[in-house]
């Protein structure tokens, strides 16, 4: 495999010279996670599934009266939320973590954060399986809608790549960076609306995570197709593709306006 190319441009539609490379990055970071794990992939599912259960018995005595089929509700949002979260989590270490092949050789330096995020939606994909089996537990239907979710995963996927382009600049110059966002998505779960319904919530501070949270807009783009079997309105997905779209273009602008200036300070 070639990793060096005459043309080097440096813009983000350079790695599509670099495919091979990227779906052996995405196959190393799967392998990786579950390296000498005995249930190995399985955990894709189990992981979700536990961690809904916790959060059911915490908060099932506030919300299960206000919420019907509360399990599906949680699993939902929260499903959805590990993904986005996740996957910038990991791409942030894009840039720092492969380090010494960038000292090495010339690729283009999208791959690094690209390929996180892409093992990250695989893995998503695979915790689906936790939904399936709640959904078959809880006798809840099976709407056609459902049909409707790669274009939801589509629009949560770009906007991570922008959010993780972003973190990943960001992470070489100020290793502190971890750190805030681990306070920030702390604070991003509670304000997602992901175990509570979003109706208790003032009419202004609604307001906001309606229309200004995009987390939350996928998250309601998702219930409505797999738990309320309606198709996502016009102003959500409008909205949900807009912020896809300006976080990707504001962090690849970003990023490749600092690429340059990486080897300096990995």
């Amino acid at each position: 495999m070639t990793l060096v190319r005459k043309d080097k441009t440096g813009g983000f539609l350079e790695v599509l010279n670099y495919k091979d490379l990227l779906i052996q990055l995405v196959a190393r970071d799967l392998k990786l996670k579950y390296r000498r794990s005995v249930l190995g992939y399985v955990w894709s599912v189990l992981n979700p599934l536990l961690i809904m259960i916790v959060m059911y018995v915490v908060f099932s005595k506030l919300f299960d009266r206000n919420i019907e089929n509360f399990p599906v509700y949680l699993l939902v949002g929260r499903t959805l939320y590990d993904f986005v979260v996740g996957a910038t989590n990991k791409a942030m270490d894009g840039i720092t973590s492969n380090a010494s092949l960038l000292k090495k050789t010339y690729v283009s330096k999208f791959m690094f954060p690209l390929a996180k995020v892409t093992s990250c939606m695989v893995d998503y994909v695979l915790s689906l399986g936790a939904l399936l089996l709640v959904l078959i537990f809880t006798g809840s239907p099976f709407y056609p809608t459902m049909l409707l979710f790669p274009l939801i995963t589509i629009e949560a996927y770009v906007f991570a790549c922008g959010l993780g382009f972003f973190l990943a600049q960001l992470h070489v110059f100020f290793r502190d960076t971890r750190y805030i966002y681990h306070a920030v998505t702390t604070m991003w779960m509670y304000a997602s609306a992901i175990f509570y319904p979003v109706d208790i919530l003032p009419d202004w501070m609604r307001a906001l995570v309606e229309y200004f949270n995009p987390l939350y807009i996928y998250i309601k783009q998702f219930r409505d197709i797999a738990y309320s079997g309606c198709l996502p309105s016009i102003d959500s997905t409008i909205l949900g593709v807009g912020y896809a779209a300006l976080v990707f273009a504001l962090g690849v602008y970003i990023f490749r306006d600092k690429q340059d200036n990486f080897i300096l300070y990995i």
